[in-house]
């Protein structure tokens, strides 16, 4: 039937819709993200997003693909508990093997309908009239009563300000954004930095290399790596007796939380900087260059890199180390401060992240109206590393003071996980609009962290690092083991919260006042 129309036309209203609300949104689909996603599952709850601004899972195992990428910590120990790969290839697990990993997470616990991609959160804040979380994406708005920020201190790059950079002419790129397209074979190529991506990516370009000059800062210490491949029958052992895999996975929890002795106890690490400087010795057999690559403060303060072909790289005749500092980029060289000019057709930053001033944080507001970044006044500070006063039922996974320097912190990430489905268990049993930690218990919290933290060897070790933030204050690692962080955290305590009453009404819980206790190494 056709319709006609009779008499002038009159225009239809535009029903204005409502952004899609949930009941939790989680940003980014790495460990943390499909951590989360597949344990609110598993405990019934699906009125979950997961927002994620690439095409693809895996965070900062999907943007890391740089040649020679692993991780540095066991492969078996680091995967979720609820999850072991017995497929593994070798010990120390390469970057394919992770994402490919993450991949399968989320496809085998059905994770991947809850993911919207390519949706770049660009704000997020606080509505107190609705009591919800409004958050902004490249995509549109959406709106949710809780809200897990899971993007990790190690998401967007930390390129140095050099004076002349903007005039370079050749290639410049960070380990981070790697391009695969661009021929390194036979090139004169710089690479600025020498932390825990350098040292995998410097050997494996090595060989292809015409010229590799490695401008070092600071040298690392540089510990044996001993990975090894895991054989096929091992694999096989591991996948019809579950039980030996967890016997291993236990294993290697147990050694490496005994490295931690060494972070809270520096003294203890001196004993172990013998056997690096052997090492040193026996590997660098030119005593200028071995002077170079000497560090001159206490093992563990800055990151302790592992490695079995990093030192042998550099006494390669394509290879030259520099010490001195950069005075400047020119269109086709960099200049070092003793007036050198070195040209190179490719600049590769292995500088790290932004950790201690994450982008992210600058666009999240709470209750008045104030960032995270703002609230914080120069120095993360989080209750129990993943909720903050002022920003209510909002819980971040990998928050302030929870980076570890000695094992998996997937382990950290699970207790943060059980820590805030309790928090949504008890928002749900109590009929609650929000949470938010009372002042007092994250203070209380912070400054046990901060008594800690003053005799570990990262604010005793004599350097300076990205453990620390502008202020001095280590505000990214927690000073202790993992199983105390579990015993302190997992559980949620509703004294050391105040509960948000629908329609605007507040109280604090009718709980006894936090005690306090912190668990101790």
């Amino acid at each position: 039937m056709r319709l006609r129309s009779i008499g002038s036309p009159r225009r239809c209203p535009v029903l204005s819709r409502p952004p899609p609300h949930f009941h939790v949104a989680i940003v980014g689909s790495g460990f943390g993200g499909i951590g989360m996603a597949i344990r609110m599952k598993q405990e019934g709850f699906r009125d979950f997003v997961i927002l994620e601004r690439a095409s693809d899972v895996g965070g900062v195992w999907r943007d890391n693909s740089y040649p020679g990428c692993a991780c540095d910590v066991q492969s078996h120990l680091y995967s979720f508990s609820f999850a072991p790969n017995p497929g593994w290839s070798r010990s120390f697990s390469p970057q394919p093997e992770i994402h490919a990993y993450l991949r399968d997470c989320a496809d085998r616990f059905g994770i991947r309908p809850y993911i919207r991609f390519n949706h770049t959160v660009r704000e997020a804040r606080w509505d107190d009239a609705r009591q919800r979380w409004r958050i902004e994406t490249s995509q549109g708005t959406y709106t949710a009563d809780v809200f897990i920020p899971a993007v990790g201190g190690l998401s967007e790059p930390s390129i140095p300000a050099l004076p002349g950079l903007e005039r370079f002419q050749g290639k410049v790129m960070h380990s981070a954004r790697w391009d695969h397209g661009y021929p390194l074979d036979g090139k004169r190529v710089a690479v600025i930095g020498t932390g825990a991506s350098a040292i995998q990516f410097v050997p494996a370009i090595q060989p292809r290399v015409g010229r590799l000059l490695l401008f070092q800062r600071t040298a690392p210490w540089v510990v044996q790596r001993n990975d090894r491949a895991i054989g096929e029958g091992a694999r096989r052992l591991f996948q019809r007796m579950p039980g030996l895999q967890r016997l291993a996975r236990g294993t290697l929890y147990v050694l490496r939380e005994l490295l931690a002795l060494g972070f809270m106890h520096p003294w203890i690490l001196r004993l172990a900087q013998r056997r690096a400087l052997r090492q040193l010795e026996e590997t660098i057999p030119d005593p200028v260059l071995r002077a170079k690559l000497t560090p001159n403060y206490t093992m563990g303060c800055k990151r302790v890199l592992v490695s079995d072909d990093y030192l042998p790289a550099l006494t390669k005749p394509n290879v030259e180390v520099h010490t001195g500092g950069i005075q400047e980029v020119r269109e086709h060289s960099l200049v070092t401060k003793d007036g050198v000019e070195h040209p190179v057709d490719a600049l590769i930053f292995g500088t790290g992240f932004q950790v201690t001033a994450m982008p992210f944080m600058h666009h999240v507001y709470g209750r008045d109206g104030r960032s995270l970044m703002e609230s914080w006044e120069g120095t993360m500070k989080a209750h129990l590393g993943t909720s903050v006063t002022g920003f209510p039922n909002l819980f971040m996974l990998l928050g302030p003071n929870t980076g570890l320097g000695h094992t998996s912190v997937i382990l950290m990430m699970e207790s943060q996980i059980e820590h805030v489905l309790g928090a949504l268990r008890y928002l749900e049993g109590r009929g609650l609009a929000a949470v938010e930690p009372t002042p007092e218990a994250q203070a209380e919290f912070v400054r046990q962290v901060d008594t800690r933290m003053a005799t570990t060897v990262w604010m005793q070790g004599g350097c300076v690092s990205w453990y620390q933030d502008a202020t001095g204050r280590v505000s990214t690692l927690w000073p202790g083991f993992t199983f105390t962080f579990r015993r302190r955290v997992e559980r949620f305590e509703p004294s050391e919260y105040v509960a948000i009453l629908p329609h605007g009404r507040r109280k604090p819980a009718a709980f006894p006042a936090p005690s306090g206790q912190m668990a101790h190494a």
